[in-house]
């Protein structure tokens, strides 16, 4: 079974900053792109920022320039480095990777992890 496991959510202040972790595991033998996602009460999930495998990013108008994708790749880890935080970032934040993987029966080339994380909270006040 492949399990991402997302950390280092917390509570800070409005300017504030968090690092976020993004481990995986599993039957994985390749990964292309890796998304970070939030989810806020009573909206939609929305992409954050995303890495390739060759390193490109792209980033959300709303955080570019205050969050940083990185990835880690001989660990399989991704971290969100999010600075000057807002309370309009506050929300469950997600990985995602897509690339080739087995689960169960079956194996996947460039999909998206069928699963989810648990996500971590992340609570910015003003």
């Amino acid at each position: 079974q492949v399990q991402l496991v997302e950390s280092g959510g917390g509570s800070v202040q409005a300017g504030g900053s968090l690092k976020l972790s993004c481990a995986a595991s599993g039957r994985i033998f390749r990964i292309n792109t890796v998304g970070w996602f939030r989810q806020a009460p009573g909206k939609q999930r929305e992409l954050v920022a995303t890495v390739e495998s060759g390193g490109s990013t792209t980033y959300a108008d709303s955080v570019k320039g205050r969050f940083t994708i990185s990835k880690e790749n001989a660990k399989n880890t991704w971290y969100l480095q999010m600075n000057s935080l807002k309370p309009e970032d506050t929300a469950v934040y997600y990985c995602n990777p897509d690339g080739n993987y087995c689960e169960g029966y079956g194996c996947y080339v460039k999909v998206p992890f069928r699963s989810w994380g648990q996500g971590t909270q992340v609570t910015v006040s003003s």
